[in-house]
Order: structure tokens, then sequence, then C-alpha cells
């Protein structure tokens, strides 16, 4: 009975807790401060945002590649990091991949999934390399060198060497981020579905948020060192908490407005804004992006606003010309207008 209750407490406990997270490199302002995340047993979560906003140093400080200066982490409620104690990262169960790969150029594809897998029988360790080869579409190459290889091939070897020790958590740091646009979603569906397979836990660090919308189950977008919202990736878009996730997430604007007398910035999305012939409100084209299907409108209004719109291409309307548009919008997303601030 006591086995099963322990069974149970571990079921139901996260995988990655962290509280307080402060962090500071020598002589230099806190990276992180107040930092605080949840993620549970099985999930796939993604850290959002810009470059120096702190993501990376969570990254290291769960992976007890740097000492925390205050708060604590815990991994399946173990406490690996706290002021004064710090797990080492060998013993963390934590596997990592780098946006540089990071593979043994002298070792093959399937000496280098192997790699973690040494202390290991022989018959067990050769099952668990074809399984993972199998899992990221490399069987094929499995006598074939790092050099040898794509940028897409490496990091798929570089997936199946981190998942091979079957880490109790998984982190990866801009895995995408030397390849080419159209292989970086590609590859970001592709993984997801792996770490799903293989039900495994992972903290994705990116600055690009179509990776982190198509891999992740929750995003935190974070700011100065903090996470200012975490949620589903639907959430952030059309939900944003704060202005600066508003900002950052998607595209869009910011509209003055008015809401019971208090001035406010309302949000507008492209897809808020609809173009209609038959609409007696009229903008001026600023500027058109083609994107296949659809031309990114940036539109100018009567009172000098401006709008963005989504337009089906056959629409094919020229700078200058004056279109007309009404609003589709769902819910109002707004934030109080506060003289003087930025964000």
């Amino acid at each position: 009975m006591v086995n099963q209750i322990h069974l149970i407490i571990i079921l139901m406990s996260n995988a990655l807790e962290i509280s307080g997270l402060s962090f500071a490199y020598p002589g230099g302002a806190a990276v992180c401060d107040g930092f605080s995340l949840a993620l549970e047993d099985g999930q796939v979560g993604c850290l959002l945002g810009p470059s120096g906003c702190g993501k990376t140093t969570v990254l290291r400080c769960v992976a007890g590649l740097e000492p925390v200066g205050d708060g604590e982490i815990r991994l399946h409620g173990q406490v690996v990091s706290r002021k004064g104690h710090t797990v080492a990262p060998e013993l963390r169960r934590v596997g990592i991949v780098f946006q540089d790969y990071a593979l043994f150029p002298h070792l093959t594809v399937e000496a280098n999934v192997g790699f973690g897998l040494r202390q290991q029988a022989a018959t067990a360790r050769k099952e668990r390399i074809g399984e993972l080869l199998d899992a990221v579409g490399m069987a094929n190459l499995a006598t074939q060198y790092p050099h040898e290889l794509s940028g897409g091939q490496k990091q798929r070897v570089a997936l199946a060497r981190a998942l091979a020790p079957r880490p109790q958590l998984l982190l990866l740091d801009e895995p995408f981020s030397n390849l080419d646009v159209e292989l970086r979603e590609r590859l970001s569906i592709e993984v997801r579905a792996i770490l799903k397979a293989q039900r495994t836990t992972a903290l994705l660090v990116t600055h690009d948020q179509h990776e982190a919308f198509a891999m992740a189950d929750a995003v935190g977008v974070m700011r100065r060192g903090r996470i200012e919202q975490w949620d589903s990736a639907y959430n952030l878009y059309h939900r944003p908490a704060t202005r600066f996730v508003a900002d950052f997430v998607g595209e869009g604007v910011l509209v003055p407005t008015s809401v019971d007398g208090h001035a406010m910035w309302q949000l507008l999305r492209p897809d808020d804004v609809l173009h209609d012939d038959e609409s007696p409100t009229k903008a001026e084209v600023l500027k058109k992006a083609f994107r296949g299907a659809e031309f990114l409108y940036t539109l100018k209004l009567d009172d000098g606003a401006q709008v963005l719109s989504l337009v089906p291409s056959h629409h094919n309307h020229a700078i200058g010309e004056r279109i007309g548009i009404k609003l589709d919008i769902d819910h109002v997303v707004a934030f109080p207008r506060i003289e003087g601030a930025d964000d």
C-alpha cells in the first residue's frame, strides 16, 4: 500500500519546478530575478523571448551548468539547485541538445547515439541505438560520420544521442537556429512527435515563435528575466496578458481607444481587419507583403492610425490605393495607456 501511494505521488508530481530563481554573473546585473516555472511530466514547454531576456541562462541553471543565486530548482521533487547546493550535471539525468549539435567528429552516427550507453550490456545498447535511429529516421545512415551529414541530419543525431539514456528532462537550446526556415519548421513538428512518442518531458529555448508554437504544449514569454505569460499558443496570440506579449507574439498593432472614459491601447491582429469592397470605411495601402495565398497589407486609416490586414492574394491592390475594410473582433484585448510608458 505504501509503495502504491509513493507511485501515485511520483506520477502526479511535476517533472520540473523552478521557484524564485535569481542569477547574476559576477559583477553584473541580475539575468534572472524571481523566475518561476512548473513543467508537468511528459509536457513540452518553451521559453520564448528576445536575445538577452535570460532564457538560455535558465536552461543552464536547470542543467547544473550555473549555480543559482537564490530560489530552488527541483526535478521530480528532488532539489537539484539552491544557494550553496548544486547537484552535478551528470547526476541530474538531464539531456541537452545544443544549437551547434556538439557531435563527436571521430565517431559514426550509431557510436554518437550510443555514447551515453557505454555502461549498458552490448545487446541492450544495440537495441536502444536501433530504436532511436529508427525514431529519428537515421537508421540508413548509421555508419556515416558527422561531416557526411546535412544540418538537419546532424540535429536528428544530436536528439537521438540526448534521448538515448532516457533522461528525466530534455533541454533544447535554440536547436534549429542553424537551419533554413523551411527545414526548421518541418523539424519542429517532427521533433515534437518524437518527444511525445518517447514520453519525454522537454524544455525548449527559442526566439522563434513559429518553433515555439509548433513544438510546445505551453509557452512562457520571457522579458527581463521573468515569464510575462505562461500559456497555450492560442491564448498568447488571442489573449495576451500584457502589452509586451501582445507586441512580441504574432503580428498586430496597438491603436488608441477609449473604454468607459479610460485611455487604452486596443490590439488589432491582421485577422481582425477584413477586406470588404462594400464597406464605407476606407484605408490606404501603405505596404504589401506577398505570402502566397495571402497579402499582408499595412493600411492607413483616415485618422492616421495604421493597421494590418491579411487579404486573399487574388485581391492584388496597388500601393496608394484605398480599399474598403471592416472590423471583425471576437473579443477585445486592450491595455491601459500610461503617460510616458513604453511597454
